[in-house]
This record gives structure tokens, sequence and C-alpha cells, in this order.
């Protein structure tokens, strides 16, 4: 097997497109070799604990271009196929990366992770909130009463920043990045492609 490494935030339209992106070409070579762990980074790490109102959000972050990126990224879904229904909050992702750290005690994390970018960016659900964290968590095949209770805690907040810090002092500075085996980097929403590209050479 070869290690595939993901840096990445659910919040981050480009993972929601670069996930879309590698799923197509797994899909297409169902004997790939990646074995596939998700890191946290958070695009906002100064977000306040209750989120806030997204288009004030983007036009805080993208001043004049806040329409443009957004009209973007939905043609890209759009070119996959998927159409966009996003949150109308802009939430604090710290919650969502905890759950994405318990479900990798489990093996449950890319099917957490595929929960918190739908729940997110096509059913405009809080990933800020904890019910919901707990509805994505149970959907994934975990134990909602137990997740509830670690979120009602502080469990892992450190770990969490911890893991976050070690990825930028890598010099990780952007999501998604890609690492593979240990040793190559590859930054952006790939295209499928690239990905059978790649696999075909492991094949190789």
């Amino acid at each position: 097997m070869t290690r595939l490494d993901i840096f990445a935030d659910p919040v981050c339209p480009w993972c929601l497109i670069g996930k879309l992106e590698l799923d197509r070409a797994l899909e297409s070579r169902p004997g790939h070799p990646f074995q596939i762990a998700w890191h946290p980074f958070r695009l906002n790490p100064q977000m306040p604990r209750g989120g806030m109102d997204r288009i004030e959000y983007l036009h805080a972050k993208l001043g004049p271009r806040a329409e443009e990126a957004s009209r973007a990224v939905a043609e890209r879904a759009a070119a996959l196929g998927l159409a966009l229904n996003p949150s109308a909050r802009e939430p604090d992702t710290t919650d969502a990366h905890r759950l994405m750290h318990w479900a990798g005690l489990e093996g449950a994390q890319t099917r957490v992770m595929s929960g918190l970018l739908r729940a997110h960016w096509q059913e405009a659900r809080d990933i800020g909130d904890p019910a919901q964290l707990t509805r994505i968590a149970e959907a994934a095949g975990m134990d909602g009463a137990l997740v509830g209770r670690l979120l009602d805690s502080d469990a892992d907040r450190d770990e969490i920043a911890r893991r976050e810090i070690h990825a930028r002092e890598r010099g990780i500075n952007s999501v998604p990045t890609f690492i593979v085996a240990d040793s190559h980097a590859v930054s952006g929403a790939q295209p499928a492609s690239l990905w059978q590209q790649v696999i075909d050479e492991l094949a190789g």
C-alpha cells in the first residue's frame, strides 16, 4: 500500500472539488494502492466558536472578489455533476476536525469527511453544531452517544492545534494538500486524470 496523506478543511471549496476528483480516479482504478489518512488544517483558526454569517465572512475575507470566487467554485462543481447549496453559517471547524481525529481511530475518516462536505456544501447544515456532527458520525457508523459526550468536553482540542502547527512547520500552508508516500506533495484540487496517472505509475 502507498500512504496518501490529505490535509483538508471541510469548509474549503477546493477540498470538496479535490475530493470529488480523487474519488473519480479511485473509482476508475479499483485496485489502487492508496491508504488514505486525513489531517486537520483549519482555514480560519481564529473563527469564533459560534461561527459567523457566510456572506459576511466571504466579503470580509475576499472583498469584491467574493462573488466571482463563489461562482468559480459553483461552476467547477457543476462540471462534476454537483449542485451546491452551502450552509448560511461559516463555522469554526475545530469540532469537525476533532470528529475526524476520532474517526481515524475507527477507520471511518473518509466516510466522515464525505458527510461533513455533503452537510456543509449540499445540505446547508451547520457543521459547527455538535448535534449535526453527531448525526454525521452516526451515519458513518460511529457511536453517536460517545461522540456527543466527547464534543461536550475539550477532548483533543490541544491535539488538533498541535497537528496543525506541525503541518505548518512542514511547509503546508494551504488546503487541499496531498502527500504521496510521505515524499511527494501535490497542492490544490487536481483533476482525476492526474490521480489516474499517479496510480498507474505506482502500479507500473
